[in-house]
């Protein structure tokens, strides 16, 4: 069976975005990558786009705005940020903001592929089996 599943992953960091790219296609997810939220924000995709995937810390929009801009345009996709900077002041409030997940890097495969099997059941209109 094929997954139509689309998950978009935003970072300015061209070798870990083609990483993340390639582990979230082994995941079994179609998968779209952006080198900046402007780049994602101007795409065809974003209307498709099941899930996203963003670094916390780009140029000119953070991945906290990106998915605060999104809200804001009725755009709600379920959200998993990825941090090289932890911090738990922001990571607590991204979690209130309504974020998935918030993972730092190194990401563990595992977590990775746990908070995408949620985000995509938090994005599903049937979320009965809780």
């Amino acid at each position: 069976m094929l997954n139509h599943t689309l998950v978009s992953i935003v970072d300015d960091n061209q070798p870990f975005r083609e990483s993340l790219r390639k582990l979230v296609m082994l995941f079994g997810y179609n998968v779209e990558s952006f080198p900046s939220a402007a780049d994602f924000l101007a795409s065809r995709l974003l209307p498709e786009t099941d899930c996203l995937v963003a670094d916390v810390h780009m140029p000119r929009m953070s991945g906290v705005e990106l998915y605060r801009h999104l809200v804001d345009t009725g755009h709600a996709i379920p959200t998993i940020l990825i941090t090289a900077y932890p911090d738990e002041v922001a990571r607590d409030q991204a979690l209130k903001d309504g974020v998935v997940c918030y993972l730092s890097k190194p990401v563990d495969d595992d977590d990775l592929e746990r908070c995408l099997r949620s985000a995509l059941q938090a994005g599903t209109p049937n979320d009965d089996n809780s």
